[in-house]
């Protein structure tokens, strides 16, 4: 079968397509032949380097959400899923191939009028935000900063903001067409990257929740609201300085927190119950996946290429 590896870490230039035999599931696992998959700015982090002292190597395969048909089922796996269409989640790599191995406790049936690219773009990304927005204790009626927002995290979580009553909901992006588009979504308000402008913004948020990361992180501990409450979901700007808490420990007296949030630290049973519900108000319209392109597998070069040169609104997917 046909995959994509990091050949070298670095630039996208270092992804090569190669020839592996097709796998097999063990048990507790299934087999996936691969309809799309999500490109995920994980995959990207992973892809730079930036994560080789966590255990990655080169010959990694990038992937971590796809969606398809599921054609073998491992020991111990109920044989009535064989040929059903399905999202799931591989772990941390092993998306970017034409068949792909997953768990079976990670993977969902979906609806008929899902398709495998919205599911990609959702599967992950709305588990993110529902969880990130509930580490940040967010209530009704609070205002919310969503910091890097025209990645699928970012989109879904001002989509859900919105839709959990918060009494204002800003965004951080790069260009006025960007903010058009998140108005539809829900934003209010539309900031530049380093969170000014917005005519009529508030001056503080109760909640930011930052996509991120990066060198400019400490500077929005001066958005926090007394008792705010910034949360990093993400890190597509890289590591903040080592030093970022100064600039929190400097207004002491606004009781704010500043909290790192994974999606690992969730059990599966309840991110299961929020996909499979996720993915019905989808299919119903209430929730909206937005794709911004659909390449080939061996064009995962171009697709890393469009997101570090921040091309990218929404999720880029590919397809076998």
């Amino acid at each position: 079968m046909k995959a994509v590896a990091i050949r070298k870490f670095g630039r996208p230039e270092g992804l090569a397509v190669i020839d592996l035999p097709a796998p097999a599931p063990g048990a507790g696992q299934v087999l996936i032949a691969v309809e799309a998959i999500g490109v995920g700015g994980v995959d990207a982090v992973i892809r730079s380097g930036a994560l080789a002292a966590y255990g990655f190597e080169e010959g990694h395969i990038p992937g971590g959400e796809v969606a398809g048909t599921l054609t073998a089922a491992g020991d111990g796996v109920d044989a009535s899923w064989i040929g059903r269409r399905v999202w799931a989640f591989t772990g941390v790599g092993g998306g970017y191939a034409e068949q792909a191995i997953a768990p079976v406790e990670e993977v969902l049936p979906l609806p008929a009028d899902l398709s495998a690219a919205d599911a990609v773009t959702l599967g992950s990304s709305g588990v993110v935000a529902h969880f990130g927005l509930a580490h940040a204790r967010f209530a009704p009626g609070e205002s919310v900063l969503v910091r890097g927002a025209a990645g699928s995290i970012g989109i879904m979580t001002v989509q859900l903001a919105a839709r959990g009553g918060a009494g204002a909901v800003a965004v951080t992006t790069s260009s006025a067409e960007r903010g058009k588009r998140l108005r539809t979504l829900g934003a209010t308000h539309v900031l530049d990257r380093a969170g000014e402008g917005g005519e009529g913004a508030p001056a503080g948020y109760d909640v930011v929740i930052d996509v991120v990361a990066g060198p400019d992180l400490p500077s929005f501990f001066a958005r926090l609201n007394p008792n705010g409450r910034m949360v990093v979901v993400g890190v597509v700007g890289g590591q903040p300085p080592a030093d970022f808490g100064t600039a929190m420990m400097s207004a002491f007296r606004k009781s704010m927190s500043f909290a790192t949030f994974s999606a690992d630290t969730v059990a599966g049973r309840d991110r299961r119950a929020v996909r499979i519900e996720q993915f019905a108000a989808a299919s119903r319209g209430e929730l909206h996946t937005v794709v911004h392109e659909v390449l080939p597998l061996e064009q995962a070069v171009l697709a890393h290429r469009k997101m570090d040169a921040g091309e990218v609104f929404g999720r880029i997917v590919l397809t076998p």
